[in-house]
């Protein structure tokens, strides 16, 4: 499945969380999760920064928090949990569906989002954030594969059937010819489904080996 990662300005839509974490650029917001909803999100944070008690009262003084509890505070680091109404950063991920990989970070306004999912799912992400006007670049997109993916649903029925019955065994249990059989498929068609499988997997073993 294709990974993206992707750096967006939260500032350039008013985004009160990416200007608070501008108002502290030495620190890192980690977003450990979220959960989003029509009216807004509740979402875990765990900020790295030596100025935790102004950091929770600016948390405390902003109106677009609705809640915000402290569990954790040190000379290091704060971790909270707040409920807000206003999430425009947010927006593009709801409604396109995606899901993001957390932790996410924010760092002096910038959000580095990090997604998985379909080429289909993805595109329509990039899309909200262009229509929402929000900056953003592409920071590193990973192409991926299960079997089932990369191969069409006959070459997955074929190299079922093969390590079955034995065909890649040495010596093989079956042949081609055999194989051809149970697919109910000529002998030279199935040879030509049997290239084709294997070089779409060797391909993608040697583009993953290669990363």
């Amino acid at each position: 499945m294709p990974q993206i990662q992707v750096k967006l300005d939260g500032t350039a839509v008013d985004g009160w969380l990416a200007m608070i974490s501008s108002d502290f650029p030495d620190a890192e917001f980690r977003l450990m999760a979220t959960q989003l909803r029509d009216d807004g999100a509740f979402v875990i944070l765990e900020v790295l920064t030596p100025k935790g008690d102004a950091l929770v009262r600016r948390f405390e003084n902003t109106p677009e928090v609705n809640a915000v509890d402290v569990y954790h505070t040190d000379e290091r680091m704060v971790l909270l949990q707040f409920q807000t109404s206003v999430t425009k950063s947010y927006d593009p991920l709801r409604r396109s569906k995606n899901i993001s990989i957390y932790p996410t970070i924010l760092r002096d306004g910038w959000f580095s989002v990090e997604l998985a999912g379909s080429h289909e799912r993805l595109s329509e992400y990039t899309d909200e954030l262009a229509a929402a006007g929000i900056p953003y670049e592409i920071v590193s997109l990973i192409q991926s594969h299960t079997a089932s993916e990369m191969l069409t649903d006959r070459q997955w029925e074929f190299i079922i059937e093969a390590v079955e019955r034995g065909f890649y065994e040495s010596p093989r249990n079956c042949t081609l010819a055999e194989l051809g059989d149970i697919l109910e498929i000529h002998k030279s068609a199935v040879s030509r489904l049997r290239h084709r499988a294997e070089s779409r997997i060797i391909k993608n073993f040697v583009a993953q080996a290669a990363q």
